[in-house]
C-alpha cells in the first residue's frame, strides 16, 4: 500500500508516549523548538565549554568564540585570572572583537570609541560631559548616566585541569555537580593537571541540527560500520571491550573502549566496512604508545550536554566545540593539544594521529557527511521519526558497545527540560 504523506506539518511533536527511543524529525527542523533549546539548554542553567586555558596564557590574552549563538571573549585579565564577557557593545550592541585570537590592553568598540577594561567594566565613553562651543557646553550624557551600570555583560566562569567553561546563568549549580561524580572522573583522567600545550585546529561548518553531533558521538553502533579506519585496523569495533557511562541526568555521557585486534574477527569481516585488503603506506599512523594515565582504555569519547566533545582516541586528544547555527547546521571547531612534559617523539604521534579526525580526518569525514545527509532526510519528511531501539528502549549504563542507550538518555533529559512549562521571564 502507498503511504499516505500528509499534506501539513503537525501543530506538536508525535512523540511516542513517555519513551524516547522513537525521536520526532521536527526536533531537528523546527526553528521555534532551536530558539527554545538555545534559551535553556545555552542561557540558562548549564555551562558552556569555552576555550583551553592554554590558548591565553598571558594577561591581556584573548580568543573570540560562542556560547550557543551569542558571541563571547574569554581573556585573561591583568592578574592572572579568566574573564568571559559578551562581545556586544553595551552602547549600540554592536559585536565589536572580530579577531579570533590576539592580545589587548583593553577592549575598544571601533563604532564610537567606548571602551572597556579586560573584565568588561565601562571606563570610557568620547564626549561623555559634552562639547564646549561659544562658550557653553553642548550635549554628552544625562548627569544620571554611571559607567559602572553599563559595561560588557559578563558570564560566570569555571576553570578545571586547564579547561574555562562560561554561563550567562550567575545562579547555575557548580561545574563539579553539573558533570557529575562519574563524569567527573573521566574528565579528571584527560585533564590531570598536567600543562597543556595547543598543537592546532580544525574547523567545518556541518549542515545539519547541532544534536545530531551529540547523538553521533553518543552512539557506539556507528564507528564499527561506519568507519572503515576503526574496524579495519581494531582501533574501535564492537568486539572491542568497551563500557558505555552516563551522569544521574543521562545528559553527558562517557564511551570507554580498550583497543583490540586488527585484521579479521567473525563479528567484524561479516560488516561491508572492514577491509582486509587494505594497508599504510605509512604504518605510523597506528605508531600507537601506551600512556600511564590512559588506566587500560585506549578511548574515551566524552560528550558534555550541551557544547563538547571531548576526546582521547589513543594517542590524539582534543576537544570538539559544538557551535549552533540555525536549526539546521553548525560550526565545529576541533582544538587539538598535548601536554608540555611530552617530548618530541609523542608531539609528532599526537600530530600523526590526529589526521584520523578534522574535517578531513581518514574517520570523521564520514561523520560530517551521513550529519548533512541525516539532516536533508528529516527536513524532507518532516512527520516521520528516527528510531533509537538498539539494546531495547530504556535508559542506562552497559559494559557493550551494541546498544542506542545513551541517545536515549540525552532526549529522555531533553525532554524533561524542554516540555516544562515556560518559567517567569519566558525564552530569551
Amino acid at each position: 500500500m502507498q503511504q499516505q504523506i500528509p499534506s501539513v506539518f503537525p501543530d506538536r511533536l508525535a512523540w511516542d508516549g513517555d519513551g524516547t527511543s522513537r525521536i520526532p524529525f521536527g526536533v531537528y527542523t523546527s526553528e521555534q523548538l532551536h530558539r527554545r533549546e538555545l534559551d535553556r539548554f545555552f542561557y540558562r542553567s548549564h555551562w558552556s565549554y569555552v576555550a583551553l586555558e592554554a590558548e591565553i596564557p598571558n594577561a591581556g590574552d584573548f580568543k573570540r568564540t560562542v556560547v550557543g549563538e551569542r558571541s563571547v571573549i574569554v581573556v585573561r585579565d591583568k592578574d592572572g585570572s579568566v574573564k568571559v564577557v559578551e562581545n556586544v557593545c553595551a552602547h549600540r550592541g554592536m559585536q565589536f572583537c572580530r579577531e579570533r585570537h590576539g592580545n589587548r590592553q583593553e577592549f575598544i568598540c571601533p563604532y564610537h570609541q567606548w571602551s572597556y577594561t579586560l573584565a568588561g567594566d565601562l571606563q570610557g565613553v568620547p564626549f561623555r560631559r559634552g562639547v564646549r562651543q561659544d562658550g557653553k557646553i553642548n550635549g554628552g550624557m544625562p548627569a544620571d548616566f554611571k559607567l559602572e551600570d553599563n559595561g560588557l555583560t559578563r558570564l560566570k566562569v569555571a576553570c578545571r585541569g586547564g579547561v574555562v567553561f562560561a554561563s550567562f546563568d550567575h545562579g547555575v549549580e557548580s561545574l563539579e555537580d553539573y558533570l557529575g561524580p562519574e563524569i567527573l572522573r573521566y574528565f579528571d583522567r584527560l585533564f590531570n593537571g598536567r600543562k597543556l600545550k595547543i598543537l592546532g585546529y580544525n574547523r567545518q561548518r556541518i549542515p545539519g541540527n547541532w544534536k545530531l553531533m551529540q547523538e553521533n558521538i553518543k552512539d557506539p553502533y556507528h564507528p564499527g560500520l561506519l568507519h572503515t579506519w576503526f574496524v579495519t585496523f581494531g582501533l574501535w569495533r564492537a568486539d572491542n571491550k568497551s563500557e558505555l557511562k552516563m551522569d544521574r541526568h543521562h545528559r553527558h555521557a562517557a564511551m570507554i573502549s580498550t583497543r583490540g585486534q586488527s585484521g579479521k574477527a567473525d563479528q567484524v569481516t561479516q560488516v561491508s566496512s572492514f577491509k582486509e585488503s587494505m594497508q599504510l603506506h605509512d604504518d605510523r599512523f597506528l605508531d600507537i604508545v601506551p600512556e600511564a594515565w590512559w588506566g587500560g582504555p585506549s578511548a574515551v569519547m566524552t560528550t558534555l550536554f550541551p557544547s563538547v566533545i571531548l576526546q582521547q582516541q589513543v594517542n590524539s586528544v582534543s576537544t570538539r566545540h559544538i557551535q549552533p547555527d540555525g536549526h539546521g547546521a553548525f560550526n565545529f571547531e576541533w582544538t587539538h593539544f598535548g601536554f608540555e612534559d611530552d617530548d618530541d617523539a609523542m608531539t609528532r604521534r599526537r600530530l600523526r594521529q590526529a589526521n584520523l579526525f578534522g574535517p578531513a580526518g581518514f574517520v570523521s569525514a564520514d561523520d560530517g557527511e551521513v550529519i548533512e545527509f541525516s539532516q536533508r532526510g528529516f527536513d524532507s519528511k518532516p512527520v516521520h521519526r528516527a528510531l533509537a531501539e538498539l539494546g531495547g528502549r530504556e535508559v542506562g549504563d552497559t559494559d557493550h558497545m551494541v546498544t542506542e542507550t545513551l541517545i536515549r538518555g540525552m532526549y529522555r533529559y531533553w525532554r524533561e527540560v524542554m516540555e516544562k512549562d515556560d518559567e517567569p521571564g519566558g525564552d530569551a
